[in-house]
């Protein structure tokens, strides 16, 4: 049963990793998807890929580190298909150094625009529709970083995950009584091309261990398709084998640039 029949699902990040496996699995539930990424040629060989197999589905570049374009991204998706039900905000972004002692600022500014204010712009400009009907789900990727914030995944890149998870959590707080439900997805290591920013990319051997974008693309899908009467507030996945890091955090502990 298509249970995302009739509604429309914008999808940040969407050209790859989790992002991609997520717009292939909203629509085949039956949702008109979005898909919005900064480069348009990936996003419309996802949006084809989705179109060949029956679904429905519109390419959008977008860049989210841009507050205008950011709100632009829901009046494209009312404009096309006349409602937004389900956000999801996957777009993610983390800065070359991690160390707090030698990250600069305009790395870190850059990472919290992808990661904090492109989520909070989207989700303002997404949300008067949705309270309107009184049924609207929020989906934002975090991180374990957020959680367990280290050099690994960066002082930034912690730090901005750790903010969007108080901003989901703060949307319940605020608007669930008027139908509005979020939820923060937090995964530990996943196999996508962000990993090719580490200092030290993991090899082939460390990719194994880890969790693949589909894995997390499922748990969105659960908590965009469960009953309006049930919210998954925080949902934690991890790898089932935590994997030596330690040469990995050396690197990262000491790169300048």
């Amino acid at each position: 049963m298509a249970s995302l029949k009739n509604n429309t699902a914008i999808v940040t990040g969407a050209g790859s990793g989790i992002g991609e496996k997520t717009a292939e699995l909203l629509a085949g539930e039956g949702a008109k998807v979005v898909l919005v990424g900064r480069r348009l040629p990936p996003l419309q060989q996802v949006a084809d890929r989705i179109l060949a197999t029956g679904g429905t589905a519109v390419a959008h570049s977008a860049d989210l580190t841009v507050g205008a374009q950011a709100i632009a991204v829901a009046a494209f998706a009312l404009d096309n298909y006349g409602r937004i039900d389900v956000l999801v905000n996957n777009a993610g972004f983390s800065s070359k150094v991690r160390s707090v002692r030698y990250v600069q600022p305009d790395e870190w500014d850059a990472v919290f625009k992808v990661n904090m204010e492109g989520v909070y712009r989207l989700t303002q400009a997404s949300l008067p529709g949705m309270i309107e009907r009184g049924s609207g789900t929020i989906i934002t990727t975090s991180s374990m970083a957020a959680l367990r914030p280290g050099v690994l995944g960066g002082a930034p890149y912690s730090a901005a995950k750790a903010a969007v998870r108080a901003f989901s959590h703060g949307l319940n707080s605020e608007l669930r009584n008027q139908g509005i439900r979020a939820t923060v997805i937090i995964p530990g290591e996943v196999d996508t091309p962000i990993l090719m920013g580490r200092p030290s990319v993991p090899n082939a051997q460390a990719r194994q261990t880890m969790m693949q974008a589909e894995d997390v693309a499922r748990c969105i899908q659960l908590a965009a398709t469960l009953p309006q009467r049930t919210v998954i507030e925080e949902l934690i996945v991890m790898p089932s084998i935590i994997r030596d890091m330690s040469a990995e955090m050396e690197v990262a502990s000491t790169k300048r640039n």
